[in-house]
């Protein structure tokens, strides 16, 4: 699984800065530039998914930077921004080959709906997941029988150790396989965001709806639509969520019109989705609806034999010279316990190729910090006292962390949450509250 890459060209630096953090925190990743210029200069040095660009700029204009990187890259979507007053621009857009415009002011909900028609927030490649362990093995067996059928599954594992890739082999298996896989993150995506971004919306549904735009299930039509940690849903959409699944049928907001569904769905949750129905988190009847088949996709310390397997794949996928694991290497893979499972695994073996001399991976070139394990943070941010005032000691304790663990995570959001231990819900009130304290946030 990676992050769908998006370049923001705008030069107003606020605005920016807005449709970064809104991109950033359901699961993109973003690369900015203040100018068209600068724009072609990103491009020509590393690909992206998805160009958004202004038009009104100073320089090079957005259609002119359109027309540029249609002559360069020419399989490389742009969206473009405009005023509401210029729709010539946008009409002259469409016929230079942008695939959509987006009319200012436009919400966050647009900006996340017309981007993720485009380039996902979640990219789950097609391949074979890679293993060594015989429980891996007979988890994949049990998935190709549940692929024939139409059932419902819900997959339960921890952080980064794949369910995602799980969810596309069960799709690769199915007879859905030629039609759409369509991911979502329920916990990246801002609650008052999730319902337009799942179900679509009819023009003027909400101010900035200029017009119709179809949500996730109509974009998965004949298909499987996984929705990646489900237990972090608002209880209020889970009910929502509930009748689309019973009906299957979807109406889009502000519509009365009833769509008719033919989906597959996937879900996927790291807690324990028996104790949080427990505690009232998460809706029993949603829960029996989506757990028709459940798999359970272990922690990669308790699966060995899938370690050297997936370092070694990992290796290649990172580079196109091949590379070899020494024994003292693999002895040292061996041994680590992985909190962080494959995604440590992937940053630690990117290292290795950094420091590599020759095509042999010695043991020396594994860094395989502690400090990068999730920190246990006190559940200030999410007990019962996080209404009542903090301590300003306390309060610039918490803030320096915050701070420390962004620019620890190159200013990623979806990393900071995890690493924090905090939902990114609460990660983003946090960063509110530290803006509106005049502190600037490092990029």
């Amino acid at each position: 699984m990676s992050q769908s890459t998006i370049l923001i060209v705008e030069d107003d630096a606020g605005l920016r800065e807005a449709l970064v953090d809104t991109l950033q925190l359901a699961g993109y990743h973003c690369e900015q530039a203040d100018s068209a210029e600068s724009a072609l200069i990103a491009l020509a040095e590393e690909p992206v998914d998805l160009v958004v660009s202004d038009v009104q700029m100073s320089g090079m204009d957005g259609l002119s930077l359109l027309k540029n990187i249609k002559q360069k890259w020419p399989q490389t979507p742009v969206l473009l921004m405009t005023a509401y007053a210029k729709i010539d621009d946008a009409v002259s857009a469409m016929r230079d080959g942008a695939i959509d415009y987006l009319s200012k002011p436009f919400s966050p909900e647009v900006l996340l709906n017309q981007v993720g028609r485009y380039a996902p927030s979640i990219k789950v490649e097609k391949r074979e997941p890679v293993y060594g362990d015989a429980s891996t093995e007979a988890l994949l067996k049990l998935s190709q029988k549940v692929a024939a059928s139409e059932a419902s599954v819900l997959i339960s594992g921890p952080s980064g150790a794949g369910k995602e890739v799980l969810s596309r082999y069960i799709h690769d298996c199915s007879p859905r396989k030629e039609h759409e896989f369509v991911a979502i993150n329920c916990a990246a995506i801002p609650e008052n965001m999730l319902e337009a971004t799942l179900f679509g919306y009819e023009k003027g549904a909400f101010t900035g709806a200029i017009k119709a735009c179809p949500g996730k299930f109509e974009q998965a039509q004949g298909g499987t639509i996984l929705l990646d940690e489900i237990s972090e849903m608002d209880l209020g959409l889970q009910a929502k969520l509930l009748r689309v699944l019973q009906e299957r049928e979807v109406e889009r907001l502000g519509s009365r019109k009833m769509i008719k569904l033919d989906v597959r769905v996937i879900a996927t949750s790291n807690r324990d989705m028996r104790e949080i129905v427990r505690l009232g988190q998460f809706r029993e009847d949603l829960y029996y609806r989506l757990n028709v088949f459940p798999l359970n996709w272990l922690p990669l310390e308790q699966r060995k034999g899938d370690v050297l397997p997936l370092a070694t794949h990992l290796l290649n996928r990172h580079s196109a010279q091949n590379y070899e694991l020494s024994l003292s290497a693999q002895h040292k893979l061996l041994n680590h316990s992985w909190p962080g499972n494959v995604r440590e695994l992937d940053n630690v073996m990117q290292r290795a190729l950094i420091l590599a001399n020759g095509n042999v991976i010695d043991s020396d070139c594994l860094v395989i910090e502690n400090q990068l394990e999730p920190l246990q943070v006190e559940p200030v941010v999410e007990s019962s006292l996080a209404n009542e005032p903090l301590g300003n000691e306390l309060r610039q304790q918490e803030q320096q962390i915050i701070l420390d663990t962004l620019k620890a995570c190159h200013g990623k959001r979806k990393d900071v949450a995890e690493k924090l231990g905090i939902s990114p819900r609460t990660l983003r009130y946090k960063l509110a509250r530290i803006k509106d304290s005049g502190v600037e946030l490092p990029a």
